[in-house]
């Protein structure tokens, strides 16, 4: 019997495996890198040993660490969680080798999967279909996509579209998976733009018992990485749904299987059926599953972990439910991920926590940050899942838009806007899914109402002169007896527009340059009410240093309050190049002096366990380069200049 588990892990996933050993009255054993010192899984495990160091490499990728850690603090076995060391068969044997249970599969059947190429040719000699193409690919294959064959999450993926890019895409994934697999072989298979990303939720135990507990729709992605994902799977038809639970049992039945995993498959257009991966652990989107059936997917998993045996068949599912994943990224740059302090993360609502409530329908947040915790560029950007539940779809997705919509997310940008308007949108609600769903509707899901931005610094600003009010009690901050010149405040929004609010409070009340018939109701530090055609509005209003986070009623908006007079000395030269995030230089494509073409690349950056490029401005010359690789930069350091070709009058 387990006494005591150390998770292998850390963040959300370590979170909610230490709430069901509270339940189940095993004690708990944290492991923290440097940066994670005071972070909520640390603080909520009975023992917390730390693993000296910052990058994954140095501390939550040591196996050695880990099973140091696990023997130190008397721990009886390890959960690896999701991620890191999860899918490591070395790392399984090497816990069970230090006389430790290990809660996951049997080293064989994770090797068995370890590498994409080897399961797929296992699962076609079970019966199981699935994507190929040969050694040789020709135009009638295209297009392709190449992945790497140990590991996922989009790393080492790469579409192709002509055999006269086909090198330098394979020469670009070998790179990307090596860096952040330790192994660069990668293949390639049919790439389906418009395909559905179907998964089975397995769980087996020693006695024979396998048990296909539903399946979920992890289309909507972007990065090749899932983004929302629901359960069941929309639309399917009974025949398709029973082929699909099939196929996932053989695949589990043909390595032996053990524990809870996922296998993942892609649906084509024309109905086609085929076998993607098999991930050897319990997936990010488990939630789903559990809101739908009662479950308690960690509690299985240690009861088989055990020795114990599963029922003949799993409970049934009831209604439907819908999962979001909260990033610290912003769509519309590309989906550049966002480092910073989480000052807030408030979900109206909300009934569980990391719970598996049975209750027909509600809310439930597993989050792996909160106010007050640090955004690092060392590790994922995701801060929380958000899952509801409910008896039809339709209501499930509406429950979920609405509390993102209602959110109050103060810090790093996010993809809550997108993920609102995602969940809202037309197509969406008719279950028209696919893997290219966010490109599709791009332009749909990145509008918004920049018509909303004045009004919210106006509010912020009458906020920011009563945080300041000098004037008598009852006298509202900003109020002349006589004629004045009007209070001047300047912000800069998050798409970079500067805003310059000018009013008045008066005698009459307020007057605002560029808001006639606007009415000031309520006027505090943190909260102001106007009246607006009519209509009343309440903006709640927070500050952290020149940071000011304004939320409406239907919108939000973060501003960055300006200096009237800023220093002329602070201007930067034309073509210069700032890193965009905290992140280390992996690679460089172009030297001083060289001639470069707008929209070059010129190096990439590696944060948050993705690549990013930077690109020259305009077509120019290099004529300076800070960057080496292998160097550690900080957000707004300067890369590079570029100095742009003078075009003829």
């Amino acid at each position: 019997m387990i006494t005591s588990l150390l998770v292998a892990n850390r963040g959300e996933i370590a979170r909610r495996i230490f709430r069901t050993c509270r339940t189940l009255g095993i004690a708990t054993v944290a492991v923290h890198s440097d940066p994670d010192a005071d972070a909520r899984h640390v603080r909520e495990a009975d023992t917390a040993v730390r693993l000296p160091g910052a990058v994954p490499a140095d501390t939550y990728l040591r196996a050695d660490l880990l099973i140091r850690a696990a023997l130190d603090a008397g721990a009886d076995a390890v959960h690896p969680g999701y991620g890191f060391l999860s899918e490591s068969a070395e790392f399984a044997r090497a816990v069970l080798a230090a006389g430790l249970t290990w809660v996951g599969p049997p080293p064989e059947a994770i090797a068995a999967m370890g590498s994409k190429t080897a399961a797929k040719r296992l699962m076609a000699a079970a019966g199981v279909p699935v994507l190929t193409v040969g050694d040789r690919p020709t135009e009638a294959d295209l297009p392709l996509l190449v992945k790497a064959a140990a590991g996922g999450g989009g790393r080492g993926m790469r579409v192709v579209r002509t055999l006269a890019d086909l090198p330098a895409a394979l020469a670009a994934a070998r790179a990307e998976a090596a860096a952040a697999f330790g192994d660069d072989e990668v293949f390639c298979e049919p790439y389906l733009p418009t395909g559905r990303h179907l998964e089975v939720q397995l769980l087996a135990d020693a006695h024979g018992t396998v048990w296909a507990v539903g399946d979920r729709d992890c289309s909507l992605q972007r990065r090749h990485q899932k983004v929302v994902e629901e359960a069941p799977a929309p639309g399917l038809a009974a025949e398709l749904r029973a082929r699909l639970h099939t196929a996932a049992t053989d695949a589990a039945r043909a390595i032996g299987y053990r524990g809870a995993g996922t296998a993942e498959f892609l649906l084509a257009p024309d109905g086609r059926l085929a076998f993607l991966e098999m991930n050897t652990r319990l997936q990010v989107e488990h939630p789903v599953t559990e809101c739908l059936t009662g479950l308690d997917l960690v509690a299985l998993q240690l009861a088989v972990a055990e020795g114990e045996q599963l029922p003949a068949d799993p409970p049934p599912s009831r209604g439907c439910a819908i999962e979001a994943r909260l990033y610290a990224e912003d769509p519309a740059r590309d989906w550049q991920p966002a480092t910073g302090t989480l000052h807030r993360l408030e979900l109206p609502g909300v009934d569980v926590e990391f719970d598996t409530d049975p209750a027909p329908a509600g809310l439930r947040l597993d989050a792996g940050a909160g106010d007050g915790d640090q955004v690092t560029v060392h590790y994922d950007a995701m801060l929380a899942k958000v899952i509801a539940w409910a008896p039809t779809r339709a209501a499930a997705a509406r429950r979920l838009a609405d509390a993102l919509a209602r959110a109050r997310l103060h810090g790093p940008a996010t993809n809550r806007d997108l993920l609102v308007r995602a969940l809202r949108h037309p197509a969406f609600l008719d279950g028209a899914v696919h893997t290219a769903f966010l490109t599709e509707h791009a332009a749909e899901l990145a509008a918004s109402d920049g018509k909303s931005a004045p009004l919210a610094a106006l509010a912020a600003a009458l906020a920011d002169a009563a945080a300041h009010r000098t004037a008598l009690r009852g006298v509202p901050a900003g109020w002349r007896n006589l004629p004045s010149q009007p209070q001047i405040k300047r912000y800069r929004t998050a798409d970079g527009a500067e805003l310059d609010v000018r009013y008045r409070l008066t005698r009459d009340g307020l007057r605002a340059d560029d808001h006639p018939g606007v009415q000031l109701l309520l006027h505090e530090d943190d909260l102001v009410e106007l009246t607006v055609g009519g209509l009343r509005r309440r903006y709640r209003i927070a500050r952290y240093g020149a940071q000011v986070f304004v939320d409406g009623p239907t919108e939000h908006h973060t501003l960055t309050a300006l200096d009237r007079f800023p220093d002329p000395a602070a201007a930067l030269a034309p073509g210069t190049l700032l890193a965009p995030m905290p992140g280390t230089v992996i690679r460089i494509a172009a030297r001083p002096g060289e001639r470069v073409s707008a929209g070059q690349p010129l190096l990439w950056l590696e944060a948050m366990k993705m690549e990013h490029q930077v690109t020259a401005p305009a077509d120019g010359t290099l004529s300076t380069l800070h960057a080496e690789v292998g160097v550690q930069v900080e957000t707004g350091a300067v890369l590079a200049v570029v100095e742009a070709t003078e075009t003829a009058p």
